[in-house]
């Protein structure tokens, strides 16, 4: 691929000798263990510097990635959601205007518990809404502050425990994904609800979203690994975040079904599991001639031997794309693909 004018300016203003010897790669916590497996791989096969991954978040990502074109900034974003038009905004506005975008595989939304914890969990996603909303419908069409304190308030089949429900900040795209996925699902149904969404939009997606903040749902930051540590602190609580790191400590942690489906790779990748979402990464093609071994970094990331069925990602729990997709995907990111702006 040749050259761009900004891959050009690149050089000119920092010189080819002075560009990074490191790769950079920021974004989400979701697909930050992919991206650190394929670093490890790529530093291992060719004897180069492995490149620099952060887990910021997808909201993050974008933005340290959008920040501008140059050894400055971020090469490659990581994002459990597909990128928003504000964020392409952003980057057009900043001179990012030539990325490709790579569908790496599939994610499940997890809610999990401490082995510990004796309870054979089921819940709806009206469930999980009831537990986790800031308002409900009041009944008489409008809302008030959700009075529910025990899951047993909200069935009487459901245990007697304080809700406790670890999750993710706005920044995080598994925010994003979990509110879209289960709480707007979970709040269609409630009396009410059609009809408002059928007279205001806004105001039925603003009280879909919005999370409780009065101590039942708490956030616990960008890094999952404390969400695991504070289930099994204490067994009662549950925790959200995605299916890999459900699967990575399978030996502490267990599945809570989501109107009776398991999470699990065959659930995931059917569709019939209902909290899943597609995961990303997105490439600055300007990056690609300037940075020292990005174009080799990326062929690894979307080789076989990572994106494949019993690639070393489906390993660490990533649910992997259909042959077809794949081989699409290693196109797009081999050949540059621009992503439409």
């Amino acid at each position: 691929m040749a050259a761009s004018a900004a891959s050009i300016a690149i050089v000119a203003s920092v010189g080819a000798a002075s560009a990074r010897d490191q790769i950079k790669v920021t974004g989400s916590s979701t697909v930050f263990p992919y991206s650190q497996a394929a670093a490890e791989e790529y530093a291992n096969k060719s004897g180069k510097p492995a490149p620099v991954v952060e887990s910021v978040g997808t909201g993050g990502g974008f933005k340290a990635f959008c920040g501008g074109v140059g050894p400055d900034f971020a090469d490659v974003t990581g994002a459990s959601r597909a990128i928003k038009e504000s964020e392409v905004k952003l980057c057009a506005d900043k001179g990012v205007v030539d990325i490709t975008e790579a569908l790496i595989g599939y994610d499940g939304l997890s809610i999990a518990v401490s082995r510990a914890n004796t309870t054979d969990w089921n819940l709806t996603e009206e469930q999980i809404f009831k537990a986790l909303a800031a308002e409900l419908p009041d009944g008489k069409g409008g809302f008030v502050a959700n009075p529910n304190k025990k899951w047993s308030d909200i069935d009487a089949s459901l245990p007697a425990t304080d809700i406790v429900a670890f999750g993710p900040p706005p920044t995080s795209g598994t925010r994003d994904a979990f509110v879209e996925l289960t709480m707007h699902d979970g709040c269609k149904g409630l009396a009410g609800m059609a009809d408002l969404k059928k007279a205001d939009e806004k105001k039925w997606t603003e009280v879909c979203s919005r999370m409780r903040q009065d101590g039942p749902f708490v956030e616990a930051g960008e890094n999952d690994n404390l969400i695991v540590q504070r289930l099994e602190s204490d067994p009662n609580s549950i925790g959200i975040f995605g299916y890999s790191f459900l699967y990575e400590n399978s030996d502490k942690l267990k599945d809570v079904k989501i109107n009776g489906v398991p999470a699990n790779f065959d659930t995931i990748a059917d569709g019939s599991y209902p909290i899943a979402r597609p995961l990303y990464f997105y490439v600055k093609n300007a990056h690609r001639d300037v940075i020292p071994g990005l174009k080799e970094f990326l062929a690894e990331y979307v080789s076989d031997e990572a994106l494949g069925p019993d690639g070393y990602l489906a390993e660490r729990g990533l649910t992997p794309l259909s042959d077809d997709k794949r081989a699409a995907v290693q196109s797009a990111v081999l050949e540059g693909k621009k992503f439409g702006m």
